[in-house]
């Protein structure tokens, strides 16, 4: 929810701290964007890394308080320079989505991971729903609110993880932290010695390619075609939640079981094909909203292909491997933009 919230104003920020035009303001989003994702680039390994050795709860709780805390710096920005050392910030603690998959996959086995994953997508797709809708109406009255209540948001869940959150992770299958291993380029060598994982992961990396391009132009994107106001635009995403939190949290698990990883994936890259080729020859809201829906229909494939990959790693490399995914789809959130 908080990621969402700031998606539909933080064009307005960048516009009332900088007097850049639209369309700079288009281009500066997307260099905020890559700054993020270099930083994921780098701590994804480290944090992926860190909780093989250390534990999965620990890593969550640090890096939601300092996600929170960034939210905050964000809010109070008054230049550039700050808005961008915020997003430097948020990108290393950001990073945790590592350790996050790689607790799915501990408390999993082979016949039901799939559809935890396509719960973790539920998640996703839930505050995606939520936060840009609440986002894009709050941020009717300034843009700085949205970033505040995001801050509050991280730090309620970082509170909530403290009392409730239990160790995934036993001690007896951590294994020693080695930093050869626990940086971009080393988890993924690591990685692309395992030939059952490597086509798959360079798979995933391609649709995540597909994905990032959207990310950084998706407001601009509908101010042009559909001349969306920050509420349209917030409930536009709302929408893409809602079809991926039911294709992910509903559909995934049956789906899985009665065609199979492969057979899912495959039809989720046939979606997403549609839907980007009907987007770009989109003239109107109601064709974008179309298409939106059809593109939901792509959110099989994260899930069901992340299944594929896990069940060929040993279980004390998990972290490394969700490192190595979350660093490749940094690459790809530099590329996409």
């Amino acid at each position: 929810m908080g990621v969402g919230l700031i998606l539909p104003v933080t064009p307005q920020l960048i516009e009332e701290i900088s007097p850049h035009h639209a369309s700079d303001a288009a281009a500066i989003n997307g260099y905020l964007l890559t700054t993020f994702a270099l930083m994921n680039f780098f701590c994804a390994p480290l944090l992926g890394g860190a909780s093989d050795r250390f534990g999965r709860r620990p890593v969550l709780l640090i890096s939601l308080l300092g996600f929170g805390l960034d939210y905050f710096i964000m809010a109070a920005s008054q230049s550039l320079e700050t808005l961008f050392i915020a997003r430097v910030i948020s990108g290393g603690f950001g990073a945790t989505i590592a350790a996050v998959a790689a607790s799915i996959v501990d408390l999993s086995d082979k016949d039901n991971r799939a559809r935890n994953f396509g719960y973790m997508g539920l998640a996703i797709g839930l505050g995606f729903i939520f936060g840009p809708v609440i986002g894009g109406v709050v941020g009717e009255f300034g843009p700085r609110l949205p970033f505040i209540l995001a801050g509050f948001m991280a730090l309620f869940a970082c509170l909530f993880g403290l009392v409730y959150l239990k160790e995934t992770l036993p001690v007896g299958l951590r294994r020693p932290f080695s930093l050869a291993r626990a940086n971009p380029l080393g988890s993924i060598l690591s990685i692309s010695k395992n030939t059952s994982v490597f086509p798959i992961f360079l798979s995933v990396f391609v649709i995540q390619v597909a994905n990032q391009s959207f990310a950084s132009i998706w407001a601009f994107y509908t101010i042009e075609v559909a001349a969306w106001t920050p509420i349209y635009v917030g409930l536009s995403i709302g929408i893409y939640g809602l079809a991926l939190a039911i294709v992910q949290g509903v559909l995934t698990g049956p789906v899985v079981q009665r065609f199979g990883e492969p057979s899912a994936a495959y039809f989720s890259m046939a979606a997403g094909l549609l839907a980007y080729l009907g987007l770009a020859a989109a003239g109107s809201g109601f064709s974008i909203y179309v298409w939106i829906i059809v593109g939901g229909l792509a959110g099989f494939s994260y899930p069901a292909m992340q299944s594929m990959m896990t069940s060929n790693v040993a279980d004390d490399s998990q972290g490394e491997l969700q490192g190595a995914i979350v660093s490749s789809g940094s690459i790809a959130a530099i590329v996409g933009p």
